[in-house]
């Protein structure tokens, strides 16, 4: 780039710097006096609102006295939200005022937009900074040079793209400018791609590529589908998919609508600054268990983690046919032919009880629900039970008030136990009624639990419910015996509080259709990360349970490490998505090319898995190194070495293990000898320096340099350790070295010798 060209895009830079220092040091000064202002009329509220019921007029003053402060504290507050959002936008362009340039020619004029994380408007109305999410500025993600089209708010419009400049700008000075005809150039990618990984996810909106593009800014598709090879960049592309859908539906969504189904609480937190970095509030978020556990309250919930680990001592071929059988959209099919179909006296309804005491027998709850024509539906039966059961519960209470148990507990209460009692209600002039009043009270604080167990559903044993549907099941190609040994499994984990994930999503299910409880109306989005680790059964349970919401599925089939079975087939996945959202829009995106990993680390990993579609983005390093040493040997010397020579060159160095046994094992070896951090489903933060983890918990994140811990033949016995190893593999960026104690595993053998170096211990 010429120097005089760089000179001016300075020159611009400085002006729009100085634009931004204004506007924050009047916004920080208007800020202080909204805030001042605001704390001034919450303080005056009690004295102007005074209370003043002596007279109908005076009410009437008062009242009105009182919503006129109400809507000065509300408008106080929000100009006050509105000023601090400003500040926090202006200071995300502080010193990286923008990223890229457009020059554009349309209706015969010609103008320069510069594209920025928020927009910045001077004191003419004029645009110094365009949004990235504004729609003009998918031309800079979009267009080629040339004749262009990008969407506003009345339809399609037409552009003539004439140029395409990006920037580098730290601290307020350009570092790098380039021309170019590619959505990012490859220079600029480059600059990305080579810092070191960080505790935290960073934005990609100076990087965005085309097709991740087309997924951030899509609007109309109810299913979103992703399936992207790992390092695609596909869960940053989702990150800023959600800013781009606050952007674009502000006045009709909030960040509390949409929810993302995050793989670990670990994960949660690395994501959690990329929305507050683009200047929103982030999205709410939680884990499958999480998710399970709050709807089984007093239950422990098998976690994916729980069930690998145990998958890894023992998994034998039928139990792997009936889990498949519980995972399977077949299986929710099942469960809801079998509430149509269940004569009503067939459910377990059950006594309720004070004291060993029945007040509504478990008869009067079935003779009631048996009553109700099974022409409505199964909720509202239910619906009509609950409210029967409520009015026998009231005359159940004003029997009860009757007793002499009552009457004697009344006398027996003191004058303020009495006056406390009463309440707010006044004293009565008949004293019968005043006695009526308080028995009745009296007698429905005893039933309360009764009370509370009609409006909790607990009049019927929905777990006894879900084992009752167990025991008739009799699935076609399953083995009867087998099956029946996880019935009598399951009867006595639900009998010990414990429940596995299929049983689990299978007893949501059934409760939900027979008690019409369970949804939420309210998400509008819904994310999951990690769509593989998905069953069909619980994505059928997710639609059904988020009916207004539009879904985001993303993922790569290649890191199912939870299945214990060979890769799964996405065509087949793609198939099952159109049974489990029926009528539903459905856009399938695919992300081939990886970027976190260099070259050499991208194309060994794509032979380990076979799959020559991946795409290596050309940034190029050593290859990377397997290092055997003998099972017999101490390798714990040689360990340290090869840690201290990576700690040496990277920030943050993973040791990734099969399984949480294996890094526990590890952990001990390592006291002592060097500084780490080891890894649990309880960690919440990373850290820079050296981390232990399992595999299943490295999911999703990056590290400079990855060792992965023994992948001899003897450790990777099984069925899907293709996967494992290559998604061990692919949390590398820069660099790649695989240990083994021992022969190494057959997947790696199988691998061209060209692919890594094998360096002798």
């Amino acid at each position: 780039m010429e120097n005089n060209s760089k000179q001016a895009e300075q020159k611009r830079v400085d002006l729009v710097q100085e634009e931004i220092i204004k506007q924050l040091a009047l916004t920080k000064d208007s800020l202080n006096k909204a805030t001042s202002e605001r704390r001034k009329v919450e303080s005056t509220y009690g004295d102007t609102a005074k209370v003043n019921l002596a007279e109908v007029d005076d009410r009437m003053e008062t009242n009105a006295a009182i919503q006129q402060q109400k809507q000065l504290v509300a408008l106080a507050f929000e100009n006050e939200t509105i000023l601090t959002n400003r500040e926090k936008h202006l200071n995300l362009l502080n010193g990286t005022p923008y990223f890229g340039r457009i020059d554009i020619s349309e209706d015969g004029e010609q103008e320069s937009l510069y594209i920025g994380t928020s927009s910045l408007i001077d004191e003419n109305d004029e645009f110094l900074v365009y949004d990235w999410r504004a729609p003009i500025s998918s031309l800079y993600y979009n267009g080629t040079l040339g004749p262009a089209e990008y969407e506003t708010p009345v339809g399609i419009a037409e552009a003539n793209l004439d140029n395409k400049r990006q920037f580098k700008i730290e601290d307020g000075q350009i570092t790098k400018m380039f021309d170019t005809n590619e959505t990012v150039g490859d220079d600029i990618l480059q600059d990305i791609l080579i810092e070191n990984s960080d505790t935290h996810m960073k934005n990609i909106v100076a990087s965005v590529q085309e097709q991740q593009n087309e997924i951030i800014r899509n609007t109309n598709a109810d299913l979103l589908v992703v399936q992207g090879v790992a390092g695609s960049g596909k869960t940053s592309a989702i990150l800023q998919r959600i800013a781009y859908l606050l952007y674009h539906s502000r006045t009709k969504l909030d960040s509390d609508q949409i929810i993302l189904f995050s793989p670990n609480n670990l994960f949660s937190n690395y994501i959690a600054e990329v929305l507050p970095s683009l200047g929103e509030k982030n999205m709410r978020q939680v884990t499958l268990n999480d998710f399970l556990v709050r709807r089984h309250q007093g239950f422990v919930v098998e976690t994916l983690f729980d069930r690998f680990e145990k998958d890894q001592q023992s998994f034998p071929e039928e139990t792997h046919k009936i889990r498949d059988y519980f995972a399977s959209s077949q299986f929710m099919t099942d469960i809801k032919l079998y509430l149509k179909q269940t004569p009503s006296d067939d459910l377990p309804f059950v006594d309720l009880l004070i004291e060993g005491k029945i007040i509504i027998s478990k008869k009067e709850a079935q003779t009631i629900y048996s009553g109700i024509s099974n022409q409505h539906t199964l909720a509202e039966r239910f619906y009509q039970t609950k409210v029967a059961l409520t009015k026998i519960l009231k005359q159940r209470v004003k029997k009860i008030a009757a007793t002499p148990e009552i009457e004697q507990e009344i006398e027996n209460l003191s004058d303020s136990q009495y006056l406390n009692l009463l309440g707010e209600q006044t004293r009565k002039k008949n004293y019968d009624d005043e006695f009526q009043f308080l028995a009745e009270k009296l007698a429905h604080r005893k039933l309360r639990p009764v009370h509370n167990a009609i409006q909790n559903d607990l009049f019927i044993d929905l777990y006894q419910t879900y084992l009752n549907f167990l025991k008739q099941l009799r699935p076609v190609d399953l083995n009867h015996d087998a099956f029946k040994e996880v019935f009598y499994a399951t009867a006595q984990n639900i009998e010990l509080h414990h429940l596995d994930i299929n049983d689990a999503i299978g007893i949501m299910y059934l409760r939900d259709l027979l008690t019409g409880s369970g949804q939420n109306f309210n998400i509008k989005y819904l994310f999951v990360d990690e769509m593989q680790d998905y069953s069909p059964a619980i994505l059928t349970y997710l639609a059904h349970s988020f009916p207004k919401a539009k879904f985001t599925l993303l993922g790569d089939y290649a890191q199912d490490i939870f299945s214990m079975t060979e890769m799964s087939s996405d065509v087949a996945f793609n198939n099952s998505l159109s049974n489990i959202f029926p009528n539903k829009k459905i856009s399938a995106h695919l992300l081939n090319t990886s970027y976190r990993s260099t070259k050499e680390i991208t194309d060994f990993g794509k032979a380990l898995i076979n799959n020559p579609t991946i795409n290596s983005f050309n940034r190029g390093a050593k290859l990377p190194e397997v290092i055997e040493l003998p099972e017999e040997k101490d390798f714990v010397p040689s360990y340290l070495d090869i840690l201290t020579e990576q700690l040496a060159k990277y920030k943050m160095v993973a040791v990734i293990t099969k399984n949480i046994a294996q890094a526990q094992t590890l952990a001990e070896q390592l006291t002592g000898k060097i500084e780490f951090n080891l890894i649990t489903q309880k960690t919440r933060s990373l850290k820079n320096g050296l981390i232990i983890l399992p595999i299943y918990l490295a999911k999703g994140l990056e590290f400079d340099s990855v060792i992965a811990h023994n992948v001899s033949a003897k450790n990777y016995n099984i069925t899907n350790s293709s996967e494992i190893i290559y998604t061990v593999s692919s949390r590398a960026m820069h660099n790649l070295i695989l240990t083994s104690l021992g022969s190494l595993a057959p997947d790696i053998k199988n691998v061209s010798h060209k692919l890594y170096h094998n360096r002798l211990s």
